[in-house]
């Protein structure tokens, strides 16, 4: 038979083994999405230029013959002129790109463009033009692309940009959505901590035992609700609501994204806070009853000050719930990445900009969007770090 000996040393090792894992998994994790969202601040998109073609069976590049060519032809980042030839309804066409490679590609324009007469020049985005020729039947153009290398991204042009455009133009501005986050949260804060400490405070010192139990359930099933209840909520009543009161055209706003917040940071502030003032000593609250103060002067001067590491450490978390999260604002702030001017106009925050975009997202923008969720990241760490702050100061003031 197994010794309790043996027994208890191959739980303590299949326990570490485990706890590595998981800290390894994790680290694994974080590392992944700094290297992704470092990527953009650091190197081009591409080291050359790179040319697509469609429906074009075989074409000289420079001299050099491609034939049923479906991937990237590459070419040097320092070519400054490219000239394609290939066959266009049984017509040789040539095409010439002149280029000037020692600037910087995003502010060079491919021009001019010898397209000939019956050729379409365009530009799908800001490093992408296009050349289409008719085909031998509607509908099926010879299409010639050439992609140009997008160059590191500037950091602090990505934290205090104003606009996001990263289809076209390959603008990445982050400012409104960071500031989307920040004042909706802080807006959530401010109508749901005073709800949340009131509550908190009425089940610990006033509200039966048996009864708070009660309440206490009721809380923890708020808890368990899932955010896209809020969210549906939020959009068939708060929304309507803001757009009947205020009469605008649309009630998805800043305004809205606060009252669904508030109601959702709600269990996770009125737990906490409630677990911290119930662990003030029965001392503390006697020797206030025993000068005279009320109950209800005791809770609020006596019990509550005693408390308040963990109060704040519990508003922290209410706020690192709200910046955190994404389907609930998604159906209510309205998704505009614009600049906020007034509570009753759209928003976009953080997550809800990954949520929406990272489906369609490639190369630079899907990268640029890891870029957002490290930011993202970074706050939620900084607020954790104030959580543990607080905790510690609370605990070298009750000793």
């Amino acid at each position: 038979m197994i010794s309790r000996r043996l027994t208890d040393i191959c739980f303590a090792w299949a326990f570490r083994a485990f706890s590595f894992t998981g800290a390894l998994a994790l680290g694994a994790i974080v590392v992944f999405i700094f290297v992704q969202g470092a990527e953009p601040f650091l190197f081009p998109t591409s080291e050359n230029l790179r040319l697509v073609v469609e429906r074009v069976d075989e074409l000289t590049v420079n001299g050099v013959l491609y034939e049923n060519r479906h991937e990237f032809i590459e070419l040097p980042r320092d070519t400054e002129t490219i000239i394609i030839n290939f066959i266009n309804r049984e017509e040789e066409r040539t095409l010439i790109f002149n280029l000037s490679p020692q600037r910087n590609y995003r502010t060079t324009l491919l021009l001019p463009i010898d397209a000939g007469t019956d050729g379409a020049v365009s530009s799908p985005d800001a490093y992408t033009f296009s050349v289409s020729y008719p085909g031998s039947l509607p509908g099926l153009n010879q299409r010639i692309h050439i992609i140009l290398p997008e160059p590191p991204y500037n950091f602090f042009r990505f934290i205090s940009g104003r606009a996001w455009l990263p289809t076209d133009e390959k603008v990445y501005g982050i400012l409104p959505m960071i500031l989307g986050s920040i004042f909706a949260c802080i807006g959530a804060l401010l109508l749901g901590v005073p709800i949340a400490i009131l509550c908190a405070l009425f089940m610990s010192e006033f509200l039966n035992p048996k009864i708070a139990s009660i309440f206490r359930g009721a809380v923890e099933l708020l808890a368990g609700i899932p955010s896209v209840v809020y969210g549906f909520f939020g959009l068939m009543v708060i929304v309507p609501f803001i757009r009947n009161t205020f009469r605008i055209p649309a009630g998805s706003s800043l305004l809205a994204a606060v009252i669904v917040l508030s109601v959702m940071i709600l269990p996770t502030v009125i737990a906490v806070s409630e677990k911290c003032l119930k662990a003030v000593p029965r001392s503390r609250r006697e020797a206030s009853l025993a000068v005279g103060a009320s109950k209800m002067q005791t809770s609020f001067f006596v019990v509550l000050p005693h408390a308040r590491s963990g109060v704040f450490a519990a508003i922290i978390l209410g706020f690192s719930r709200a910046v955190g999260e994404t389907m609930a604002v998604i159906l209510v702030a309205g998704n505009s990445p614009q600049m906020i001017r007034s509570p009753l106009q759209s928003i976009r925050t953080m997550t809800a900009t990954i949520a929406l975009e990272m489906g369609y997202a490639a190369e630079r923008h899907a990268s640029m969007l890891f870029s957002v969720g490290i930011v993202l990241l970074v706050m939620i760490f900084i607020l954790n770090s104030f959580v543990l702050f607080l905790r510690r100061k609370g605990g070298e003031e009750d000793e």
